[in-house]
């Protein structure tokens, strides 16, 4: 399999719904909300795409100030193409991307969250998170 990584690589919001939908993550994503969609796309400032030809197969997509925090908001894969390696390689080119300082941090989805024990990250208990719909009391 001759799959290509693009760093930074510009992708329409189509082509990342496509994805999320191959993927699962669509179960968990916006992807109804094309603003939304193309907001994160947008606004990411560390993505890195894995393509099989013209096709998109893979993205890790960040949110980083490459020094402290790279928050990876999105870890996806085409299920067809899962379990052979293309989510590690992708994880581990963002984090080749920031600083020795920087933690690397995401929230698993529960189909997901058995994975990421398994190539070498630390579970944390301590998450906390304020919805679109709620407000501080």
């Amino acid at each position: 399999m001759d799959i290509e990584y693009k760093y930074n690589s510009s992708i329409t919001a189509s082509q990342f719904i496509a994805l999320l939908e191959a993927s699962t993550l669509a179960e968990r994503r916006p992807t109804e909300n094309i603003e939304c969609i193309q907001g994160m796309l947008d606004n990411a400032n560390l993505t890195y795409t894995a393509w099989l030809g013209e096709k998109l197969i893979g993205i890790a997509r960040c949110v980083t100030d490459f020094h402290y925090c790279c928050y990876l908001s999105d870890l996806a894969v085409d299920a067809n193409l899962q379990h052979s390696g293309i989510g590690k390689k992708l994880i581990s080119l963002c984090a080749d991307k920031t600083e020795a300082t920087c933690k690397l941090v995401l929230l698993a989805s529960p189909a997901a969250n058995g994975y990421y024990p398994k190539i070498g990250m630390n579970h944390m208990d301590r998450c906390w998170v304020l919805a679109p719909e709620q407000s501080l009391s």
